[in-house]
């Protein structure tokens, strides 16, 4: 029955003349999306570099820290360290009041390159960008002579190094 009716309905459709209307379409198009991504590295971040309790003839001491990095990905860096407050790139100084404690940051653990800003004879450390959320850490080794620091008073010692992203 239900057959029938629905035969009879598209039947009546049909005889009263509703005409269906047939679409047209036009030749298709397109644009373009753009979006330009910029190179930039937002502010690194580091660690303090502590190294452990010195006397005086008891030896080296070694430290290190890690500078975290974060650029866009893909782009290349290189970072950059300051003498500290009041050393050079070659003989960096700790002090406590007057009194001084002689160290110096290097570019890899074998202590072969002073890491600097690119003067007397320092480097800096090249790296490429893995994106803003995600850090590249680049290594600071640390090391307080102890053949620099014999006459070194008691006391805790303290300097500030700035660190500097260029892209």
């Amino acid at each position: 029955m239900r057959r029938v009716l629905i035969t009879a309905a598209v039947a009546a459709v049909l005889a009263g003349g509703t005409a269906v209307s047939s679409a047209t379409t036009t030749t298709p198009t397109s644009f373009s999306v753009t979006a330009t991504v910029l190179a930039t590295c937002n502010a690194a971040t580091a660690a303090t570099l502590a190294f452990p309790n010195y006397t005086p003839g008891g030896g080296n001491q070694f430290g290190s820290t890690l500078v975290n990095v974060y650029c866009t990905n893909g782009t290349p860096f290189h970072v950059s360290l300051n003498a500290g407050g009041t050393g050079s790139m070659t003989n960096r100084i700790m002090l406590s009041g007057t009194n001084t404690l002689l160290y110096n940051l290097w570019t890899d653990g074998g202590y072969g390159t002073v890491f600097g800003d690119g003067t007397n004879s320092s480097a800096t450390v090249a790296g490429s960008g893995a994106g803003i959320g995600t850090a590249v850490q680049v290594k600071v080794w640390g090391q307080l002579l102890d053949s620099l620091n014999l006459a070194a008073a008691p006391g805790s010692y303290t300097d500030s190094v700035q660190v500097t992203v260029i892209y």
